[in-house]
């Protein structure tokens, strides 16, 4: 007999395949098929939370994809679980990738591939999606369509890959045992890394313990990618603690979602993160003293019981919302003189065969 976890990864891969393969009429059935009706459905800003699967083909996915009318989605990892609040939980990573023909909020298209990371999760009752939590990393968009109108990353900008052990779609039978041992490694770091700097200087944080010496930080868009502990440090966590030094202090104000799968770990909330930006403030942000909420969706490969993959996605976009900063309004200042008309898709076949030699 299939374990549920299992079970649950199997109802979401028709969606899979039909958003891989993306015909229209049958990703809308698709999404009717999952999801209840009456789904809570909570996206990146500038979506926020919808209702139900209609309202998620509709307001979201049509955009996209006539934006990109070859859209096609890549999973890179499928994991599932349960959490310590006993919800059941698939965690999808990977990218939506095609041609960018069309503008999509105020992007101006660049005809030529693009690729958007996606953080997904969706909570299963009753072999239905009845609630998803989901980023997808539009600033990474706006990156490849040279749009980006804040400060630049300190860490490296690059599409993040899969698992370097190309084992993230687990199709293996749930092992609860490794999969908890999984889940409590990343708690346990977690709750090491708070400790600084409240309790002390980076040594409290025991990063070895936890950290394989050549991990990679696959930070999102407007953050960067660092390598190795130092590289994380440098390039994340010293600018991100120096501008929020109350960090983990208002763990009464949210909800985290741990599970784990095999050697894979995830969490999801919404939010997870809530602090302050003060002191040298953050990406170019003002240390005003606002109080801001995070949506932060990571997924963990553990190697060799430590740390060696993590993949993460913060909703920078609702911190800038937060705090006063249209984004997309400075979006449209700075690309206001470029062309915002659509390029044809296909190429009309006149056009291609007045390129040939």
């Amino acid at each position: 007999m299939q374990d549920i976890h299992s079970h649950h990864k199997a109802l979401l891969k028709p969606l899979r395949d039909a958003l891989y393969h993306y015909e229209p009429e049958h990703v809308r059935a698709t999404l009717t098929k999952v999801f209840a009706t009456d789904a809570t459905i909570h996206l990146c800003f500038p979506f926020e939370t919808l209702q139900g699967p209609m309202a998620l083909y509709d307001d979201v996915f049509v955009p996209l994809q006539t934006a990109i009318p070859d859209l096609e989605r890549r999973d890179t990892i499928v994991m599932g679980g349960v959490t310590e609040h006993g919800g059941n939980w698939v965690g999808c990573g990977g990218y939506y990738t095609g041609s960018f023909m069309q503008p999509w909020l105020d992007i101006p298209p660049t005809g030529h591939q693009v690729a958007m990371r996606f953080h997904e999760f969706y909570r299963f009752e009753d072999d239905q999606v009845v609630e998803m939590q989901a980023l997808w990393d539009i600033p990474e968009v706006m990156m490849q369509a040279n749009a980006w109108p804040m400060a630049p990353s300190l860490g490296r900008e690059w599409q993040v890959p899969a698992p370097a052990t190309m084992d993230g779609i687990i199709t293996t039978p749930y092992d609860a045992e490794q999969s908890e041992a999984s889940c409590q490694h990343i708690v346990t770091m977690l709750d090491y890394m708070k400790k600084h700097p409240s309790q002390g200087g980076p040594e409290v944080m025991e990063m070895a313990r936890f950290w394989h010496p050549k991990m990679s930080w696959y930070g999102p868009s407007g953050i960067g990618t660092g390598r190795g502990i130092a590289g994380f440090r440098h390039w994340h966590q010293i600018p991100f603690l120096n501008a929020m030094p109350d960090r983990g202090q208002y763990l009464d104000e949210i909800t985290y979602h741990f599970f784990g799968d095999a050697n894979y770990a995830a969490v999801t909330g919404w939010p997870d993160m809530v602090q302050t930006i003060t002191h040298d403030g953050w990406m170019g942000i003002a240390p005003a003293g606002t109080k801001v909420t995070m949506r932060s969706l990571d997924f963990w490969r553990i190697e060799n019981g430590l740390i060696r993959e993590n993949w993460v996605m913060v909703d920078l976009l609702s911190v800038y919302d937060q705090i006063g900063v249209d984004v997309f309004a400075r979006l449209r200042e700075f690309n206001k003189a470029r062309n915002m008309g659509g390029i044809p898709f296909p190429i009309p076949e006149n056009d291609m065969n007045a390129s040939q030699p």
